[in-house]
């Protein structure tokens, strides 16, 4: 029986054409797994094109730019040059879940090529022909190692380094629980193919800007400590963004922030769209509490230790309902 890895490889080779993307709001892992993926299908001879659910940012665009990494995002509407049935693939990385690729259901449908899933998540749906889904792997980037090197492509400088960056990023630099042996070993390959680590590090941690900075102190600010100090909450409201001059993309990773406190178990992230749109809740455990779980309540999902959801409607009722059922999921557990 063909194994997923193979299934995928078997697909992809039968294309001239893909057309790769990520989950909206794409994170170092998301982009670094993308474009590892058109780097190394350009040795294969295969022509593909990044799509991207919303704006690339800042902080990121290095890897497409560094690479001559063709791109186009959807923010200001779908864009009229890039028609599914110009392609043989749609390849999706970083999710399986329609909820995190808004506006492509209603396209892909009628599409006749293959639709192929490359995913570590364990939320996920069956719409695609081919999934490789590895929920032990740390990153997608990790997958997406094992699947060039699988496919027999030469692991050069510039594919070793968006491969990195997707792995570094989703294991907080190799600091989080996701970190396992095998992640350090293939990060050590990595670098023998060449990856400058300080350049990659100075980018990704050295390199804010201080309207950033100044949205994590009013993250940091409206700190509470619920159900005896075990669950931590922040809120960023929409006037947050306006007066420090802050963008959504610059919340990453701020969830982690209160995980520094002894005590903490959960953190919750709660952010007010800076137009409109859902609420967004994103969710941080130490393990005691599987976040992944209690975000499918919500139609979200994620890991056990790390996941998001969105909630309709005003920003203080889907703050309170998603606290109140943290607070009382914790209690039940005490």
């Amino acid at each position: 029986m063909t194994d997923a890895y193979q299934a995928v490889i078997d697909s992809l080779s039968q294309c001239k054409r893909v057309l790769v993307t990520t989950h909206v709001r794409p994170d170092g892992d998301a982009l670094g797994s993308v474009a590892a993926m058109i780097l190394g299908m350009r040795k294969k001879g295969i022509e593909s094109h990044a799509l991207l659910l919303s704006h690339l940012p800042r902080k990121y665009a290095f890897i497409f730019q560094d690479n001559g990494i063709a791109f186009t995002d959807v923010e200001a509407g779908w864009p009229a040059d890039v028609a599914l049935d110009r392609f043989d693939a749609l390849l999706v990385m970083d999710t399986g879940t329609w909820s995190q690729l808004p506006g492509m259901k209603e396209r892909v449908g009628a599409f006749r090529g293959k639709k192929i899933v490359v995913d570590h998540h364990l939320t996920q749906e069956g719409w695609a022909d081919v999934k490789l889904v590895e929920t032990s792997a740390a990153a997608a980037g990790e997958i997406a190692t094992e699947l060039l090197e699988r496919w027999g492509v030469a692991m050069d400088q510039q594919i070793a380094s968006a491969l990195f960056l997707a792995i570094a990023s989703d294991t907080g630099w190799f600091q989080f629980s996701n970190t396992k042996a095998h992640t350090l070993r293939m990060a050590a390959d990595l670098i023998e193919a060449g990856v400058d680590t300080d350049r990659l590090y100075q980018l990704l941690y050295q390199n804010e800007r201080a309207e950033r900075v100044r949205l994590q102190i009013r993250a940091m600010q409206s700190l509470a400590l619920l159900a005896d100090g075990k669950l931590a909450v922040m809120r960023i409201r929409k006037n947050d963004f306006e007066q420090t001059g802050a963008n959504v993309p610059d919340t990453e990773n701020l969830i982690n922030v209160p995980l520094q406190i002894a005590a903490v178990e959960v953190s919750i992230l709660v952010v007010e769209p800076k137009d409109f749109g859902p609420v967004r809740i994103s969710l941080r455990s130490k393990g005691q509490v599987d976040v992944a779980k209690f975000a499918e309540q919500f139609g979200g999902g994620g890991h056990a230790r790390a996941a998001g959801l969105k909630v309709e409607g005003e920003f203080e009722t889907a703050h309170d309902k998603v606290v109140a059922a943290m607070v009382a999921r914790m209690g039940d557990r005490l």
